[in-house]
């Protein structure tokens, strides 16, 4: 059973598109919302929320729809075909409803965006498992989170090099690159990727295995404590992370008075200190263990918070800081989901997983909430000591956790440490 990197790639595609479009959103629909429709921070903050709680709806939804489904071009095909459609229509209204400033076509449009998005990105993400041997699918899983990756960056540098100057810039062409990439993307994916006929090449070589289902309710109920315990941790790392993430271009224009998206230089700073992160953190796991590793993230996750957020104007070291968060959060994010699934059986992987989603998801529900209230009637200053704030209160948690820490074993290949779940 030989692993194909080429389709591997191919299918990465529609990943890579989902990925860059997400970059940008959390980027600059923030800033048109404020800096266009001079909305305060809670209400930017709910906005931002509506993706993370229509994801909590539609990606299971639409994710066990296609798995009914089955077509000529296949079981996901059709839903990453229209779902695509449908969101780069919608994309391309969004520039002309904010130069316009028509408030009510654009949150429509936002909101139906978001459905289109919310339709195809579960059968997306499926197809990867769906098109790789059970045996391959570590390898595969690694190519299409560095696919993802490549998808950031890709946006990053886009909103460096399109956004002009001004405190209104106009963003059609930046809109346009990410629509055409994903055109690109899934065209090149569709007319390489033959679904269905690849499907019946795998299923002949897949066994399926078929556990009995284990409840929560049968774990220890110290097994029980440390999955609790995990899950809090993860749910308060996401709500600082994501608040920096989400905010940070508005903070970076508002406090630093940075221009031209000048501000996207720390995240793509960020976004390649992961990426490079991944083989040196795989090994610092099979070393010391994964809650070791997990509560040094943390760690320098609320050092680089606490000294962000005494700079008053931007200065070159931001970088180092924004690099060393990178790391950090590549730290964490290797090392806790396989923490998650280590206290399942192979009957319970994907209901753990869920587990896991579940609580990151709806973290990132509250934060932008939370963090935009203060934004708006504290201070901008706030945001960087939330973070630390809950970042602390996750290593703490972390502490508690007792359960699903057994050392990763020494990878075969290099590949092998970028296996993580987006």
């Amino acid at each position: 059973m030989k692993f194909n990197s080429k389709r591997t790639l191919l299918i990465g595609l529609a990943f890579m598109s989902i990925s860059a479009f997400w970059q940008m959103y959390d980027t600059i629909i923030p800033l048109i919302l404020k800096d266009t429709f001079y909305m305060k921070e809670t209400i930017t903050g709910v906005i931002m929320a509506a993706d993370n709680v229509l994801a909590l709806f539609l990606l299971p939804f639409f994710g066990a729809l296609s798995d009914k489904i089955d077509t000529r071009i296949g079981k996901r095909m059709p839903f990453i075909l229209v779902g695509t459609t449908l969101s780069v229509i919608f994309l391309m209204i969004l520039p002309v409803a904010d130069k316009s400033q028509n408030l009510v076509l654009f949150v429509v449009t936002l909101f139906m965006l978001l459905i289109s998005l919310g339709l195809y990105r579960s059968p997306a993400v499926a197809l990867m498992p769906d098109l790789t041997p059970k045996p391959l699918r570590s390898k595969g899983n690694a190519i299409i989170n560095l696919m993802g990756a490549v998808g950031g960056v890709y946006a990053l540098i886009m909103i460096k090099t399109l956004v002009g100057n001004g405190l209104r810039p106009d963003y059609t062409p930046l809109f346009l690159s990410i629509a055409g990439l994903m055109v690109i993307c899934v065209l090149i994916l569709f007319s390489t990727i033959k679904e269905k006929k690849l499907r019946l090449v795998i299923e002949e070589d897949d066994a399926t295995i078929a556990d009995g289902p284990k409840s929560t309710a049968d774990l220890p109920k110290d097994v029980k404590k440390s999955l609790l315990f995990l899950l809090a941790s993860i749910s308060l790392w996401f709500i600082a992370y994501n608040a920096v993430t989400t905010a940070f271009s508005r903070y970076a224009t508002h406090v630093w008075e940075i221009q031209n998206g000048a501000y996207a230089n720390s995240l793509i700073v960020s976004t390649v200190c992961a990426i490079i992160s991944y083989i040196p953190i795989g090994l610092i796991s099979s070393k010391i263990g994964r809650k070791k590793t997990i509560l040094i993230g943390v760690s320098m996750l609320i050092l680089c918070y606490l000294c962000a957020g005494f700079y008053g104007t931007y200065h070159f070291t931001m970088n180092i800081f924004f690099g060393l968060i990178g790391f950090a959060w590549a730290a964490i994010n290797v090392n806790s989901l396989p923490m998650v699934v280590e206290i399942s059986t192979a009957s319970d992987v994907g209901r753990y997983t869920g587990y896991y989603y579940t609580f990151s998801m709806a973290a990132q529900v509250v934060t932008p909430i939370l963090s935009g209230f203060l934004l708006e009637h504290v201070s901008y200053h706030t945001l960087f000591p939330y973070a630390v704030l809950f970042s602390g209160l996750a290593f703490i948690t972390m502490l508690f956790v007792k359960h699903g820490d057994s050392k990763p074993e020494k990878k075969e290949t290099v590949l092998d440490h970028f296996d993580v779940e987006d």
